[in-house]
């Protein structure tokens, strides 16, 4: 269902898991995983995406239908439509010290 893109491990020896609900020609799904990808290299934590295509469910196109991107950071609701890059970072950064 879902496209894997391990990236690098964080200093912990695992990377952040962030899920990105998205669907097909979204381009603020495009920017939120770019988003995701350089917050993750300027605080040097590495992030696993899992990119997930609510079309080729029906219970999540139903479920997110048009409010994609939703974004999850280690199973929590994160982000909606855009990731905020600031509290990207606190995140990263808060889970690289715990």
């Amino acid at each position: 269902m879902g496209d894997r893109d391990d990236g690098t491990e964080d200093a912990e020896g695992s990377a952040v898991d962030v899920t990105v609900y998205t669907r097909e020609d979204c381009q603020l799904c495009e920017e939120a995983i770019e988003a995701i990808r350089q917050v993750a290299v300027d605080v040097g934590v590495g992030v696993a995406i899992d990119e997930i295509d609510v079309d080729e469910d029906e219970e999540l196109e139903a479920e997110y239908g048009d409010r994609v991107p939703y974004v999850l950071v280690d199973g929590q609701p994160a982000y909606k439509y855009r990731v905020d890059t600031f509290d990207l970072r606190r995140r990263l950064r808060d889970r690289t010290t715990n």
